[in-house]
């Protein structure tokens, strides 16, 4: 028995690789892909990706200055008008500042209807008495010369007193020209010039309300067309910057979708405008989407689009045509890659 144990596991061993080898040999049946491929629909054509977009295209919305968000008006999914808001800014210190520019508009508003009524009719009074006074004095000053020169010949008086009399005629005089003076200055008003001034700093004080209130409607960020709200990337308490590029909230036109097709460049001698086209959803392929020709994007640019696939090449550039989707019940997102045949016959 020892002498066949070994044979006897060796011919076992043979006979058990006989039949895995025969058993791996056997011809496997073909099985169907999980999702079909896409089925030419036209006997020429030209094969593209697409990227569906809104008829506006996509809009990136920014904000026009930096600042902490206060509130948020809108949601994904949702309609709006040119002009409907969309989230505000923290707008406390603007506010208070355009209180304070009112606030120096008022004064001078105020300085300029006091400078236009002026002289007050309490101010003459006064005046109009200090010429009377100035005058007496003079004519006090006047009649003691008179009797100076009278008294001098017969030497009641010295010569330095009627001098000094003299004088005191003369200081009159310069004194009632001061106080007429200063009756006719108030009763001429104020100053054209003094008015002018008054004007330019209410002109400034508005330009500064208007810079105040033009910077406040900037903290309202608000739609600048008719669309819906396809993304947001912006909630209340969030800090948002002016970087270049920086993406708040996208939106777009949906009402009418579009298409955007690369072409290969190798495929652009055969691509014509106007030619027609359809658009096969990824996973289902057996639903056609009829596309009409829009316009054409003149800038050849790089391949951006990519598939996936491990043949796909990347280092290609590639022309977009722009095609509108025509009317399906089957249903289309914005930012989906379908697959897209354009007749080139």
């Amino acid at each position: 028995m020892k002498q066949l144990f070994l044979p006897l596991v060796a011919l076992g061993m043979m006979v058990f690789a006989t039949i895995h080898v025969v058993k791996g040999n056997q011809p496997q049946d073909k099985l169907a892909p999980p999702i079909p491929p896409t089925r030419n629909p036209f006997r020429a054509s030209i094969a593209g990706t697409g990227i569906v977009e809104p008829a506006s295209e996509n809009i990136f919305i920014g904000s026009h200055l930096p600042g902490v968000v206060e509130e948020v008006f809108v949601k994904v999914g949702k309609k709006v008008k040119a002009g409907d808001k969309l989230f505000r800014l923290d707008d406390r210190q603007l506010k208070a500042e355009l209180n304070s520019r009112q606030a120096t508009r008022t004064g001078a508003l105020a300085t300029l209807d006091k400078l236009r009524h002026q002289p007050r009719p309490e101010e003459l009074p006064p005046l109009v008495a200090k010429v009377r006074e100035a005058e007496a004095m003079l004519s006090n000053a006047r009649d003691l010369v008179s009797r100076s020169e009278k008294l001098i010949r017969t030497g009641a008086i010295g010569e330095e007193e009627l001098i000094g009399r003299r004088n005191g005629v003369l200081s009159s005089e310069a004194q009632i020209a001061r106080v007429r003076s200063e009756l006719a200055l108030a009763q001429a008003g104020a100053w054209k010039y003094d008015i002018e001034i008054a004007l330019a700093n209410i002109a400034l004080a508005q330009a500064n309300i208007e810079q105040t209130q033009t910077e406040v409607s900037r903290l309202i960020v608000t739609a600048p067309i008719d669309g819906t709200i396809l993304q947001m990337n912006v909630r209340k308490g969030e800090y948002v910057g002016i970087p270049p590029g920086a993406t708040l909230i996208i939106m777009g036109d949906i009402s009418v979708e579009h298409i955007r097709v690369d072409i290969d460049e190798n495929d652009i001698a055969r691509f014509r405008e106007g030619i027609p086209g359809k658009a096969f959803p990824r996973g289902s392929p057996e639903k056609e989407i009829p596309l009409t020709f829009v316009r054409i994007e003149y800038y050849v640019t790089p391949k951006k689009s990519l598939t996936g696939s491990n043949t796909e090449r990347v280092d290609t550039r590639v022309l977009q045509a722009i095609y509108r989707v025509g009317d399906t019940k089957t249903p289309l997102f914005v930012g989906q890659q379908v697959d897209v045949a354009l007749n080139s016959e």
